[in-house]
């Protein structure tokens, strides 16, 4: 059974953690930010679960605590962030803030971010940007961990992409976030924590051989086979080459760092007031989601929700109830508490 902790308890230990190890406390509190936005919203392949994985990439210095990230001007509207290996939520956080302040100002805003470490759930960022009343659209390449079709082995990454489009109302912003895979490391791990098997078709051994058992998956298979990984190719493109820091060719090259641990991003802002009336899009935008809401259900007991409207409600429940932790995952938080001198909250 899970151990479920209230959601402020939660925030407040795991901030708590990292502030032991990241010398600026408010970075501290935005790595708990990103990774407890993401237990909350039922994405716990990318939240909690996650923490005692960037304790040890800040312990091992793969992360930089101490990161001195730049931004340097591009054309109007465009900036690069050279994060100095800071923390992925640490970066683009920084990287969605600019953009959004480029977006306002311009129309449209675009943020390169090079060298950062484990972006974390990139639909966080996109998020943010929505709750700005702008339009988000965000691309990640990372390191080479997924098959790609005729290549033995690992290819290309799991690549995710995520867009996000403020709602009015009471209603929560549309939110796509998807990896280029068909099944995220992250959620392979959840299913060996859980001794469940994998669905057919999402992971592969190390060889590219398929297989349901978690135990053996070393890899996840592209989302729709050639599409998947023709996506995360275009993503490397768009992100780690575009910043002039490719990440592909250095890993499957001669580079003596090409298998040093980084990521690269590309964070959009489109300011819909750029683009004609906002409040006619405002306007559309709640008669095409109510449209949808309002089509023919293939199952009457089934409710037809948008992207990011299962995940919101999901925030609203466990923000009230308290968020489930794997026993396997806590079992690891109790131990990285023990060794920072970090007290355990309470169970709800």
């Amino acid at each position: 059974m899970p151990v479920v902790i209230p959601a402020a308890d939660l925030a407040e230990f795991v901030t708590a953690l990292f502030t032991e190890v990241v010398p600026d406390p408010g970075r501290a509190r935005t790595i708990s930010d990103v990774l407890v936005w993401a237990s909350l919203r039922g994405v716990d392949s990318h939240g909690v679960a996650r923490v005692p994985r960037y304790l040890e990439l800040l312990a091992s210095g793969e992360a930089n605590a101490n990161a001195r990230m730049r931004f340097t001007a591009g054309a109007a509207g465009v900036a690069v962030l050279d994060a100095d290996r800071a923390p992925g939520p640490v970066a683009l956080t920084a990287a969605a803030d600019e953009a959004v302040s480029r977006g306002r100002s311009r129309g449209i805003g675009a943020v390169g971010v090079r060298r950062t470490v484990h972006t974390g759930a990139i639909g966080y960022y996109t998020s943010r940007i929505a709750d700005a009343g702008l339009i988000g659209i965000a691309f990640v390449a990372g390191m080479p961990n997924m098959s790609y079709p005729g290549v033995t082995g690992v290819a290309v990454a799991t690549s995710p992409l995520s867009i996000a489009v403020p709602a009015t109302g009471d209603r929560p912003a549309v939110l796509l976030d998807m990896a280029t895979a068909g099944i995220a490391l992250g959620k392979i791990a959840q299913y060996r924590n859980n001794g469940r098997q994998l669905p057919e078709g999402v992971a592969a051994t190390a060889d590219g051989t398929a297989t349901t058992d978690p135990a053996l998956a070393t890899m996840p298979l592209p989302l729709g086979g050639a599409k998947g990984a023709g996506m995360s190719l275009a993503f490397e493109l768009l992100t780690s080459v575009l910043v002039g820091a490719p990440i592909l060719s250095s890993f499957h090259g001669a580079d003596p760092g090409g298998r040093a641990h980084r990521q690269n991003a590309l964070l959009v802002v489109l300011d819909p007031a750029a683009f004609g009336d906002p409040a006619t899009f405002t306007a559309s935008v709640t008669e095409t989601l109510d449209t949808l809401h309002g089509l023919p259900s293939a199952d009457p007991a089934a409710a037809i929700r948008y992207p990011g409207e299962h995940s919101a409600a999901a925030a609203e429940e466990r923000a009230a109830n308290g968020v489930p932790v794997n026993p396997k995952v806590w079992a690891e938080l109790q131990a990285a508490a023990e060794q920072l001198g970090v007290a355990l909250p309470a169970k709800a």
